[in-house]
């Protein structure tokens, strides 16, 4: 006998990317995360994997490739792919640092 099994509509893994819905936010920064490579899991074993701070970033900011990349633009700087990174090769920096 064949189970009915119910799709659950409100369950997903991760939402889809709308980078840009608010419009470029990076400028009103305060805190910028920057990655260090000899670090970052999928940057160090050249293989995808790890990608934490792609699954939680709440802005769908973080490319999910080799070496992962940060889209500045659209970046708020929360410092939750800093907070969820296992190596912590993600540290947040003060903004001004990069300014001119």
């Amino acid at each position: 006998m064949k189970e009915n099994l119910a799709k659950d509509h409100f369950t997903f893994a991760h939402s889809k990317l709308c980078i840009g819905e608010a419009g470029k936010t990076g400028g009103w920064r305060s805190y910028r995360p920057v990655i260090d490579y000899e670090r970052c899991t999928p940057s160090k074993n050249k293989r995808p994997s790890c990608f934490l701070c792609w699954l939680y970033c709440p802005e769908g900011v973080v490319k999910r490739s080799i070496p992962v990349t940060i889209d500045y633009d659209y970046c708020k700087g929360c410092g939750i792919c800093a907070e969820e990174c296992p190596t912590k090769a993600i540290q947040m920096v003060e903004e001004s640092d990069f300014r001119e």
